[in-house]
């Protein structure tokens, strides 16, 4: 399908305008809230079982989600437009952006009912998960003929295995590890290069053996070198595709100052006879190489200071059990968030914490830090790297302006390799 053949049925879609209004599988009740409160970690006393019991505002899209195998409200113009792009092979989704309002409180026994059009589709366009469409529609609760909530809701529709930059270096080939070479591996790990020597002789040789080379002897050690060698020769690597690599791929043997010589990638430019150190590359949890960059480069960086935060920190680890329970309790059945077999599969490295679930854990934040009886009015929100299981989700907070008794926050949550999400919360504070 050519992307004027998109475009044309795309249009279709978006020419119907605002759907029919399709109300929610089950009225806002004491259950779901709990679930939800659960999973998030939110002990808002507002949440909890009681005769003023209140659905929180994050929970808004998740009364009309569809559940894990439904027949699709005819009309609705997401599914119909993802399955446009299902059939044209953008088969993975990520959800990039949710801007939500919030006219009121939800309460049990209420239900709601949702109304969505399609407004804009942007594409293709090559990102950093693959060459996909950005999907934006907007949408409206109703309770009765009463507007509680809006959403303007982005997803990217991409094609996996087709970014711009998805490199993953744990995709490197593995290096053997047997007796005789498991003590420089174990060095690499912790952050020395050892070579292996003839506690006989004394003679040193890379790459280890069983046999000293000179004297036979078979009693083996190591020394600790200093990391500091010289470039002897060189090469650059152009292609074919090397798996988790990142071409082109410079390599060079290297005469250490201990006189033996190794074989490693090269970060930056080098040409015969320039002097070079050792860096250490973990490329898993199992395995760390050893690779080389020009002397000069290797001084550590200073810790970058924290960005200052109107808000008091929080750090919260990511858990395999949060990315499905939280996924679970928004009723988002997306296998992304459940089943890492095939979340892989779509080019992920394993799951990752869903859309819905970052919204309530930020309006957790700022509702834990401001009080229970905050009352949230707006939060949009961007997503930006994926929070996978074993990483922390660090939030923090800034007061950017208070008028009229509204209270405008920015929130920034961050993982290890960037930032998860930023949102702009309105709120009034108690």
């Amino acid at each position: 399908m050519t992307p004027e053949e998109i475009l044309e049925r795309v249009e279709e879609i978006k020419a119907r305008g605002n759907s029919p209004a399709r109300e929610a599988l089950d009225p806002v009740n004491v259950p779901m809230i709990r679930h939800w409160a659960e999973a998030i970690g939110d002990a808002n006393p507002r949440w909890a079982p009681g005769p003023d019991t209140e659905a929180p505002p994050a929970m808004a899209q998740v009364w009309t989600m569809y559940g894990l195998n439904p027949e699709r409200m005819p009309g609705d113009p997401l599914p119909d437009t993802m399955s446009i792009f299902d059939e044209a092979g953008y088969t993975s989704v990520l959800g990039t952006n949710c801007d939500q309002t919030y006219a009121r409180a939800l309460r049990p026994g209420e239900r709601v009912a949702i109304s969505t059009r399609l407004d804009e589709v942007v594409g293709p366009k090559v990102t950093g998960v693959g060459e996909g469409w950005f999907i934006t529609t907007k949408s409206i609760w109703t309770v009765g003929d009463e507007g509680v909530a809006t959403m303007t809701f982005r997803v990217l529709k991409f094609k996996p295995g087709t970014g711009r930059a998805s490199v993953d270096k744990t995709k490197s080939a593995r290096p053997m590890i047997n007796r005789d070479t498991e003590f420089f591996w174990a060095g690499t790990a912790a952050g020395e290069l050892r070579i292996q020597t003839c506690n006989a002789c004394g003679e040193l040789r890379h790459p280890p053996g069983p046999v000293c080379p000179v004297c036979h002897a078979m009693d083996r050690g190591y020394v600790v070198a200093s990391g500091r060698g010289t470039v002897h020769s060189f090469l650059v690597h152009h292609a074919p595709a090397v798996p988790g690599k990142k071409l082109p791929l410079t390599l060079a043997l290297v005469d250490l100052e201990e006189g033996v010589r190794m074989i490693g990638e090269v970060d930056g430019e080098v040409a015969i006879g320039d002097d070079v150190e050792v860096w250490f590359d973990p490329i898993d949890d199992e395995v760390t190489l050893a690779k080389w960059r020009p002397s000069g480069t290797q001084a550590v960086e200073p810790e970058p200071e924290p960005e200052p935060s109107d808000i008091p920190v929080w750090e919260l680890p990511i858990t395999p059990t949060l990315v499905v329970s939280t996924a679970l309790a928004t009723r988002d059945f997306q296998d992304v968030h459940h089943d890492r077999d095939r979340s892989i599969g779509h080019g992920s490295k394993d799951i990752f914490i869903n859309i819905l679930s970052t919204n309530g854990l930020v309006q957790r934040y700022v509702t834990d830090w401001a009080g229970p009886q905050t009352q949230i009015l707006s939060c949009a929100l961007r997503l930006g790297a994926p929070a996978h299981p074993y990483d922390t989700l660090r939030f923090s907070g800034t007061i950017v302006s208070e008028q009229d008794g509204v209270t405008t926050i920015d929130v920034a949550a961050a993982v290890s390799i960037g930032m998860h999400a930023n949102a702009r919360l309105e709120v009034r504070l108690p």
